[in-house]
């Protein structure tokens, strides 16, 4: 368990960063989620708890988050960055995504079969000895065509 306030407190003490009411929002709006949002999707939930908040507020709490490595920054193809957040306690864990590039459709993978891990192991161990890099995590995006447009296409 954590100190005594939500998880993501923690790195802010490491890193002597203060939270303020736009970072907590910001954080509170992405835990609530299951959605990839918006700079501006973010900011339009956020403008509605505090009406005071800009945009310009919310894409640099957005880029304070990312570099303290609370939030992950996705380009989708669709040519809006997306944001999650990482290690998110009780959200959707270690999930890779499927990006549909007709309707920008997001779907979340997680449901791992073994033969699955074992390939991702064994390409993280190769790509670590090859170039002697610590890897610690890895992002995995497949681009394709969903199952409804390709229904519409038929």
């Amino acid at each position: 368990m954590h100190g005594k306030g939500p998880w993501w407190q923690d790195k802010f003490n490491q890193q002597c960063v203060r939270i303020t009411a736009a970072r907590e929002i910001v954080i509170n709006i992405l835990h609530e989620t299951e959605e990839h949002l918006s700079a501006s999707d973010i900011y339009m939930k956020a403008h509605a708890v505090s009406p005071e908040i800009g945009l310009t507020t919310i894409y640099r709490t957005l880029e304070l988050l990312e570099q303290m490595r609370i939030v992950q920054k996705f380009d989708f193809g669709d040519g809006h960055a997306r944001f999650e957040l990482l290690n998110n306690p009780g959200g959707k864990g270690h999930h890779h995504h499927l990006i549909c590039v007709k309707c920008k459709k997001i779907i979340d993978y997680k449901d791992f079969i073994d033969d699955e891990i074992n390939c991702l192991g064994k390409t993280q161990d190769f790509l670590s000895q090859k170039y002697n890099f610590q890897i610690n995590d890895h992002l995995v995006s497949f681009y394709g065509v969903c199952e409804n447009c390709r229904a519409v296409a038929g």
